[in-house]
């Protein structure tokens, strides 16, 4: 069995970079996290192009979980879902929240969870008490 894979899309590159860096830690690497973020010319902002290629660079068997920060993620990647072959393994994206959802899903997916495994441990971040 393989191991699910993620894209983090971002509207800033570096937070994204960020969040997988954190992610990796945590797995020591042994899940494939690609990531989107910003526009071409290196402004803040998200671009369904290059959503679309993290998504296929990471795509296998057991599927790929996307996890968004801000609304209009969500729509740049919905286009980039859209443009995806029928070959390869299932694309869910998740309302979970970005930093601890990315975390907790890289940990699921790290121990061979199956996708939807992987995507309700990370909407389940949203129960978290940072706090109390």
């Amino acid at each position: 069995m393989g191991t699910v894979s993620m894209v983090l899309v971002s509207h800033s590159l570096r937070l994204a970079e960020g969040v997988r860096e954190l992610a990796a830690q945590m797995t020591q690497g042994k899940v494939k996290i690609a990531v989107a973020g910003g526009t071409a010319d290196g402004r803040l902002g998200t671009d369904a192009t290059a959503i679309l290629s993290a998504i296929e660079g990471v795509r296998g068997p057991e599927g790929v979980l996307i996890l968004v920060d801000l609304g209009s993620a969500v729509l740049s990647t919905q286009v980039a879902m859209e443009q995806l072959s029928n070959s390869g393994g299932r694309v869910l994206l998740s309302n979970a929240p970005f930093v601890e959802g990315a975390v907790i899903a890289a940990v699921e997916a790290s121990i061979d969870s199956d996708l939807d495994a992987v995507a309700a441990a990370a909407l389940g971040a949203r129960e978290m008490e940072k706090v109390t």
